[in-house]
């Protein structure tokens, strides 16, 4: 991933230490609601490094699936489906089913990707 016009640290990287640092030091040393509450952090910055890193490729893809049923963005989608104006229903699904993968990538990668 390209950094300019940013030095080293990446925002991934930054997002990653604090991840860890929560994980290390925080996580071990706290117990009831902050444990609770770092767990949460943790997470979501997981989510944060992923989406940076993933983020941009999987816009391209989905702007080439957009694109593949001649449609500019996901409100133009939207509306398509609303109309009934999408014809290939398996071209729809398969971009949909996509589109959702890609969050859960993000989201929760543990998640079955098959």
């Amino acid at each position: 991933m390209e950094s300019a016009p940013h030095d080293v640290p990446t925002a991934a990287q930054l997002v990653a230490a604090v991840r860890d640092f929560l994980q290390s030091d925080v996580l071990p040393a706290v117990d009831g609601r902050v444990r609770f509450h770092a767990r949460v952090a943790i997470n979501v910055l997981g989510m944060v490094e992923r989406e940076i890193t993933l983020g941009p490729e999987q816009a391209r893809e989905h702007a080439a699936r957009l694109a593949a049923l001649g449609m500019a963005d996901d409100a133009e989608l939207a509306a398509a489906i609303r109309e009934g104006r999408i014809e290939d229903d398996h071209a729809l699904v398969t971009a949909l089913e996509q589109a959702v993968r890609a969050k859960l990538a993000v989201a929760n990668p543990a998640y079955p990707q098959d």
